[in-house]
Order: structure tokens, then sequence, then C-alpha cells
């Protein structure tokens, strides 16, 4: 049943408590600066420092993700269409709260909640090719 449960809810699972927390609560106005505030700094080849903030790490993170659920939508199960349906409920809690809560009208919310449409196309489409090989055709 693991493998019904969309990874990208992990996620916005983790948007969703630091929104709560770190960014002052649902109507948080301090949200995309908290959000996008300097965690720590690398220093490159070319000698000059890279900030990351905590959106960084939680798009860096999410990015990995959907690359793992990508992978799994390539799976002709049948618990792939109960994902698909999950990932499909998991995007309208995305735009909700995107487009409703203050808090999440961020840029890096935006990103995540464009991945998780990503993975949902993604997982009907692959599911649809498959399929389509799977139906074989004759002439008589």
């Amino acid at each position: 049943m693991f493998a019904a449960f969309p990874l990208l809810a992990l996620p916005v699972l983790a948007y969703n408590l630091l929104a709560l927390t770190v960014a002052g609560g649902f109507g948080g106005d301090g949200a995309p600066q908290r959000m996008s505030a300097q965690l720590f700094s690398i220093s490159t080849a070319s000698h000059t420092r890279w900030p990351v903030s905590l959106a960084d790490l939680l798009l860096a993170g999410a990015l990995v993700v959907l690359f793992i659920e990508l992978l799994k939508s390539t799976t002709s199960r049948q618990v792939a269409i109960v994902n698909h349906s999950l990932s499909m409920i998991l995007f309208i809690v995305c735009l909700v709260e995107f487009l409703l809560i203050p808090a999440f009208a961020t840029s890096a919310f935006f990103l995540l909640t464009l991945m998780v449409l990503l993975d949902v196309l993604a997982g009907f489409i692959v599911t649809i090719v498959a399929s389509r090989r799977e139906i074989e055709f004759s002439d008589r």
C-alpha cells in the first residue's frame, strides 16, 4: 500500500509544517521572507559565496522526490492508478493552498505545486502510453 502513497506529499507536508511554525501561521505575511532567508552559504569554485535558503533546500529535496515519483509512474500495476488519483488530490490541495492562504503564496510553494502537477501529468501520460502498448490489435 506504500506504493500508492504520492511521495511528493512529503515536501508539501514539510512546507505546511514550516509555514505554520516558522513562517507565522496561515496568515503569515512573513512567509516569503523567512523561507528565502539565508541559512548558510557554500563557497563555489569561482570563489563566490552561494547563499542557501530553507526554500532552496525544500525544492532540492522535492526535485529528488519528483524523480523517484517519475520512476514509480512507469510501473503498470493497479496500484499506480491509486497513486495517480492521490497525486491529483494532492495537486488540488496545493492549488487551493496557493490561491487562498497567504503563507503559501510564495515562489517556492508555486514551484512545489508545479512539481506535483508534473507528477500528475507524467503519471497519466505514462500509464496511457503503457496501456496502448499492452493492447494488441489484430486483423481477424
